[in-house]
């Protein structure tokens, strides 16, 4: 009788090491606007349980790439998701022109799926400024996306019996990673709320009510962001007023950052543009895991988690600020309060976590400056009032605007305009791009036709121009500005930091495999983030989503065959 609790303990030992062969669940975090280094740069300031738990104990790249021109949230969110480019998955930028429709198209927007949630039907499309609304949200849907997802092939490969969430305080953010098949959703700002689409749901199951009722928004109302360690302690802790910064009514440029009023317009943006997004988001994945019993089934259930405050922090203050320093800090709690979780529920043995972000960030041009480096802001409706464009309308008889809408990184001419002057489309598009090459600030300008026709020149940024390239979602021409020169336009808002471009503080990002049975090592050689979905599913031995281009990461792969 003595033996029996060590009998007891090996045949445990023994069932747990036949389960291991695969992950109960995978959990895929993205970190939007999180550009590589700050995980270098902070890590002194991180816990062993979050950032460096990954760190330590994953297989880490720590020269990973988007191999895409557009470094957006949508499109970097479904590369990871698809491990396609733009020109396959067709989500091409967070805004674009339909050539079809003849109609600007949101990326998830779809009339046809409503909100669920009544007073989220009227929420913004600008992210950041609610007082400048732009249209009634039709309804949310992954339909825009035009390849499988990870996700997608995962539900195919067993007959739908997996089980997938996605969360974000972003509807993008949750949209993409959730593909076709899985469930998602993301925070509203109007509503104050978790919200998702009639595309997922006739209503919500009653977890999420519930969820939404303890998690009243209205207990932040006459708080603040305050800094979590002394001021001393931090790189940037200085706390300087820096003009760059943007000005929100009421938010500050220095801490404590109030939240102000719950009936303030601006109180659920200024919750966002803080930790409490990542907190809420974190809370809401927890409430995800427990009531759907994820990690619970008898095949591998998926869990994809954007945190989306570095971005909002990062467009406002700049990578480079106290507050984006301080969020990361509370992001690796929250982090490591979320991996906790999931230990108690799945345990981190059976689970195996991915981690990487939708793109980089640029540094604010205001703290380039102070040291010397040549950065500055580029308006995109001077080229209205350049020179030899002056000419070109003068030459055509154009009396309007030549350039009907500019949605960076494209900008479109009015087509009727000339149409009745006679000027073919073609060539028009062709002698402006030639034009705007003149123009100082921009490194190079595509026409449309010439990379329809594969007329442009063959080199690193040319070809991450042509994986953005979707000929019926891209603009007229495609204009690359030069290193550190920025649109500093988001969604109407004039901000510190705008990502977008080609360059390498946009594209790059961590990758980073750890959990299961993963043992730390750090991979310096260059990686592509499409390599993630296609890695993901050679582990499972799963099909790999429909347009991948990726391919598995050998060091990954070997530790899971080993």
């Amino acid at each position: 009788m003595k033996w029996t609790p060590i009998v007891a303990a090996l045949s445990v030992c023994l069932v747990n090491q036949v389960d291991a062969k695969e992950p109960k669940l995978i959990l895929q975090i993205t970190v939007d606007q999180l550009r590589a280094d700050l995980l270098n740069r902070y890590q002194h300031h991180f816990t062993d349980e979050g950032f460096n738990y990954l760190i330590d104990e994953g297989v880490y790249y720590t020269e990973a790439h988007h191999q895409h021109a557009i470094t957006e949230t949508v499109v970097g969110h479904t590369t990871l998701a698809t491990g396609a480019h733009p020109s396959s998955h067709g989500m091409v930028s967070n805004l674009w022109f339909d050539k079809q429709l003849q109609q600007p198209i949101y990326n998830v927007q779809d009339k046809t799926h409503p909100l669920i949630s009544a007073n989220a039907a009227v929420d913004a499309e600008n992210e950041i400024d609610p007082t400048q609304k732009a249209s009634k949200v039709e309804g949310r849907s992954p339909k825009n996306i035009l390849a499988t997802t990870f996700s997608d092939e995962l539900t195919a490969s067993n007959n739908g019996k997996s089980k997938v969430f996605a969360v974000s305080v972003k509807d993008r953010g949750a949209i993409t990673l959730a593909g076709h098949t899985g469930k998602a959703f993301w925070f509203s700002k109007s509503a104050g709320e978790f919200v998702s689409s009639q595309y997922y749901f006739d209503q919500y199951p009653q977890w999420v009510n519930e969820f939404n009722q303890q998690n009243d928004i209205a207990k932040y109302a006459d708080t603040s962001w305050t800094l979590s360690k002394e001021s001393t302690e931090y790189l940037f802790g200085d706390n300087a007023a820096h003009d760059w910064k943007t000005k929100l009514p009421g938010y500050g440029i220095t801490f404590p950052h109030q939240f102000g009023k719950r009936d303030n317009p601006y109180f659920s943006t200024f919750l966002t543009v803080s930790p409490v997004g990542d907190e809420m988001t974190a809370n809401f994945a927890k409430s995800v895991i427990e009531h759907n019993q994820l990690g619970q089934n008898k095949v591998i259930d998926y869990l994809s988690v954007s945190f989306s405050s570095t971005d909002y922090v990062g467009h406002i203050f700049g990578p480079s600020s106290l507050e984006a320093e301080d969020n990361l800090l509370r992001l690796d709690r929250t982090l490591a309060s979320l991996f906790s979780y999931v230990d108690d529920k799945v345990g981190l043995d059976n689970t195996l976590i991915v981690l990487s972000a939708d793109h980089g960030a640029p540094e604010a041009p205001g703290y380039l400056t102070q040291f010397g480096t040549k950065a500055t802001h580029f308006d995109l409706a001077s080229l209205e009032k350049q020179q030899d464009i002056v000419k070109l309308k003068k030459d055509w008889k154009i009396s309007g605007n030549l350039f009907t809408n500019a949605w960076q990184p494209y900008v479109n001419l009015d087509h009727d305009a000339l149409k009745k002057s006679g000027i073919k489309l073609k060539d028009a598009t062709s002698i402006v791009a030639n034009v705007l090459n003149n123009v100082a600030g921009i490194h190079r300008a595509y026409s449309y036709h010439h990379l329809l026709e594969g007329a442009v020149p063959k080199d690193e940024i040319t070809q991450k121009v042509i994986n953005s390239f979707y000929p019926s979602r891209s603009g007229d021409i495609y204009i690359v500005f030069e290193p550190n020169v920025f649109v500093a336009d988001f969604d109407g808002l004039n901000v510190a930091s705008v990502h977008g471009s080609p360059w390498r503080y946009d594209t790059h990002v961590p990758i980073i495999f750890a959990g299961f049975k993963l043992d730390g090592q750090q991979i310096e050689r260059p990686v592509a983030t499409v390599d993630v979905a296609t890695t993901l599913s050679a582990i499972l031995g799963i099909n790999a989503p429909s347009s991948a281009a990726g391919f598995p990461l050998k060091e990954v792969i070997k530790q899971f065959n080993d």
